[in-house]
């Protein structure tokens, strides 16, 4: 039993997930019930498996992640009552309505036997698509009535829970769930406002699908970013260097003064 607590030494085992939000607008009807007319939207934010369903309208969410994860923590905006909501089991997603976009905070906690302190990410909740003005050299939010017509606004963060040096026992629960693969190529067509935002007169899209080519450009975009902040690191610690240098000779001329 000892052995399932010992580390394996050397080996990293992710698994992907995306996190973020869908929105549609709210119909007359609906806010006329509402105990908050103000509010225009409803929206669901969420953290699920990378991987969609086939024929679903789901981003995302074909595996169930409570083999590794216990528990989901939003903090939503402190006007929403119970702002800190704490979601145990699947699928871990709030879902309110509102008129504002905020920032939320969510904090994932990992099953006991993975022996991992949680993460903590941001998710800034986004409720109106952009559309290009005339020329495609700026954008604004579009009326209520467009935003209606052009379907479920969508915004998700591809990312990857690395496992560095798990321990055997939980090697062991991963293994046994294996995440389903990301198809290689797109399956459904961007959603609408995404795809061509400049005509209203096209049908709608569908909803979106994370690949193995976003998988990818994500890999190689987080790359790049690493090998900037390198480049940065390096560039202040050459100036740090030449400011002590500065500093000691002029230590030394106030010695020898």
């Amino acid at each position: 039993m000892a052995e399932q607590r010992v580390r394996v030494r050397g080996l990293s085992i992710y698994r992907p997930i995306i996190y973020g939000n869908t929105a549609v607008v709210l119909t007359p009807e609906e806010r006329k019930v509402l105990p908050t007319p103000d509010h225009t939207h409803r929206w669901t934010v969420a953290v699920r498996s990378a991987a969609s369903a086939p024929d679903s309208d789901i981003v995302g969410g074909a595996d169930d992640l409570s083999y590794f994860i216990k528990r989901v923590t939003f903090k939503l905006h402190e006007t929403y009552p119970n702002p800190t909501r704490n979601i145990e089991k699947p699928p871990f997603e709030v879902s309110e309505t509102g008129w504002g976009e905020f920032e939320v905070q969510i904090r994932i906690t990992f099953v006991p036997e993975s022996g991992e302190k949680a993460i903590t990410t941001y998710h800034h909740l986004k409720l109106h698509p952009w559309t290009l003005l005339t020329g495609g050299e700026s954008a604004e939010a579009p009326s209520l009535e467009t935003a209606a017509k052009l379907g479920p606004v969508h915004s998700w963060q591809y990312d990857e829970i690395v496992f560095n040096d798990p321990f055997q026992s939980f090697l062991n629960i991963l293994t046994a769930h294996p995440p389903t693969p990301l198809p290689k190529h797109k399956r459904k067509p961007v959603p609408f406002h995404t795809a061509n935002p400049a005509s209203l007169e096209a049908s709608k899209g569908g909803t979106p699908e994370f690949t193995q080519e976003m998988e990818k450009e994500e890999a190689e975009r987080l790359e790049n970013a690493r090998k900037t902040v390198i480049a940065e690191q390096d560039k202040w610690r050459a100036m740090l260097i030449e400011k002590e240098k500065e500093l000691q000779q002029l230590q030394r001329q106030l010695s020898d003064a």
